[in-house]
């Protein structure tokens, strides 16, 4: 049976507003020697246990990295980015651990060290590297209504148990300045563009593709053998 690397289950949180200073002035009285654990990366789990969805998944990613690899390379000299295949994107602390991350079938994120102290990042911790990825995407069979799902999480008692919806997490939380759907049956390809607050639904050019300005490419449906 296969093993999984996850850290043990005991319990973390983030700290809250009684545990940090109100102020940065030097002469506030609010000072404390208190030492605050964050999580990172080495903390949280990098798997929930579930299978990869479908067949298509891994090719599919492999596809979509070595086609921008060599765009990447241009802008990035210094290596400076990381692309995630089906790994989590953790956005808080949650009951279980898991529940606090989305895992986006693949991801682009730019101006990040590809690992962490020498380690090969096990996810991605957004509270503590703060870059947004600049574009998400995920692959379905079924009808997408989970990555279309607007589902907000309601701020209260039980905050850390609730699953608010995927789309509401990446428009509101994690905040992809592109996100995108593509329905492996039809096949066809969702984009949406950020918008101030909100995602707007993009319209595809006359090749039907979309373009993705910040990387100077566009995305659509490829047919060929790879």
């Amino acid at each position: 049976m296969p093993t999984s690397n996850n850290p043990p289950n005991i319990k973390k949180s983030l700290p809250d507003h009684t545990q940090l200073p109100e102020s940065d002035n030097i002469f506030s009285n609010n000072q404390s020697n208190t030492k605050i654990f964050v999580p990172d990366h080495t903390h949280l789990p990098e798997s929930d246990g579930t299978f990869v969805k479908n067949f298509q998944e891994h090719p599919q990613s492999i596809l979509l990295t070595d086609s921008i690899r060599p765009v990447l390379e241009k802008i990035h000299p210094d290596q400076q980015y990381c692309i995630g295949q089906d790994s989590g994107i953790y956005w808080r602390i949650a009951e279980p651990l898991d529940r606090g991350a989305v895992s986006p079938d693949w991801y682009y994120i730019p101006n990040v060290p590809p690992k962490l102290n020498g380690e090969v990042r096990r996810s991605y911790v957004l509270w503590q590297e703060l870059i947004p990825p600049l574009i998400a995407i995920e692959f379905v069979l079924g009808d997408a209504s989970e990555e279309r799902d607007k589902t907000p999480l309601i701020r209260g008692e039980n905050e850390s148990t609730q699953t608010p919806g995927k789309f509401w997490v990446y428009e509101q939380i994690i905040r992809p300045p592109f996100y995108a759907i593509y329905e492996v049956k039809k096949p066809g390809v969702e984009v949406y563009k950020l918008a101030g607050t909100k995602y707007e639904l993009v319209e595809a050019n006359e090749r039907g593709h979309y373009p993705i300005p910040a990387l100077g490419v566009e995305l659509g449906i490829w047919s060929g053998n790879y």
